[in-house]
């Protein structure tokens, strides 16, 4: 059984329940083959509806990413003036690194319709079906030494969170160092990778995963409990050209407001969006766990973080756990 064939029934019956029997004696299949292709064109974007007594209704087919319409919609100078909208891949991160050390000017963008092995902060997957989400990767070629990157990963949460708390109003907050929640669950993940010489920074990608109209069904089970979308959030679908050519204005007007002024605006707004300080926590460094309550950024970036002793330490990699009860 062919998915071409098995659309085309739908088709036929545009809006309205097509019967398992009436499935299977058309393309000669078994009930259980066909559960089996729905799942998998539902993996692909594709809704359904199912019912017991009347079969399966096809509610929405993959959305598509719109490039004639997402480029009307940028304002901005240069990030995502040279874009690449590519199908499905394994990594944006990968072909914009590739992309970099051919020499792609800074804010050459790579979005995908689909990761199939995306990767977040520590290595971690990240979940990015397609035509669910924003998966992009952007050159950046900052004039910085290497240790102001953390700087660089916490501008980008910053114009990622104001732009999507304008777009969709909903309640959306930072947790230290770049994950966005919202009550508690994430919609977004931001890794920056960098290569430097002479200690100077050569070039950083970017990587941007936000999870826009992802369904429960797209997410394991003992994910739905840490992880939602916008949609999800909100009841609607999210129109993704829009929020990517948004995100592209808010976190161009940061990074050059960053050149010119350097990082004290950037962590004025970082910590107003902040859900991650003055809550005691545990952070898990490399160096060992440390315990303490979160109180601000310094000037490099790293987290000032106040030990029960009332001593300071910094931290500039860790692994934040749940902020705990005082």
């Amino acid at each position: 059984m062919s998915h071409e064939n098995l659309l085309r029934l739908f088709a036929e019956r545009e809006g309205e329940y097509v019967s398992g029997e009436h499935i299977s004696r058309e393309l000669k299949v078994s009930r259980t083959a066909i559960w089996k292709q729905i799942r998998k064109l539902e993996s692909q974007g594709y809704e359904f509806e199912a019912s017991r007594r009347l079969g399966y209704r096809l509610l929405s087919m993959p959305d598509k990413l719109d490039l004639a319409a997402l480029l009307t919609g940028l304002k901005t100078k240069r990030f995502g003036q040279k874009l690449q909208v590519l199908e499905s891949v394994e990594s944006t991160q990968n072909i914009a690194q590739s992309l970099a050390e051919a020499g792609a000017e800074e804010g050459t963008l790579v979005v995908a319709e689909q990761q199939l092995s995306g990767r977040g902060r520590m290595g971690r997957g990240w979940i990015s079906p397609l035509g669910k989400g924003i998966w992009m990767s952007m050159v950046m070629r900052p004039m910085v030494p290497i240790y102001f990157a953390p700087q660089l990963t916490l501008l980008t949460a910053v114009a990622l969170c104001r732009s999507l708390k304008r777009l969709t109003k909903l309640d959306i907050g930072i947790k230290w160092p770049n994950d966005l929640l919202i009550d508690g669950k994430k919609i977004s993940g931001i890794l920056l990778e960098s290569a430097a010489e002479d200690e100077r920074l050569r070039y950083v990608i970017a990587g941007i995963g936000i999870s826009v109209n992802l369904q429960q069904a797209d997410y394991p089970e003992e994910l739905l409990e840490k992880a939602t979308s916008l949609r999800l959030a909100s009841g609607e679908k999210q129109v993704r050209e829009a929020i990517i050519a948004d995100f592209l204005l808010e976190w161009e007007q940061l990074y050059e407001l960053y050149q010119n002024e350097g990082f004290a605006p950037i962590v004025t707004l970082w910590e107003s969006l902040s859900l991650s300080l003055h809550k005691p926590a545990t952070l898990i460094t490399p160096q060992g766990v440390v315990e303490g309550t979160p109180r601000g950024l310094d000037a490099s970036g790293a987290l000032i973080v106040e030990k029960p002793d009332g001593s300071q330490a910094l931290i500039f990699s860790a692994e934040m756990g749940e902020p705990r009860s005082k």
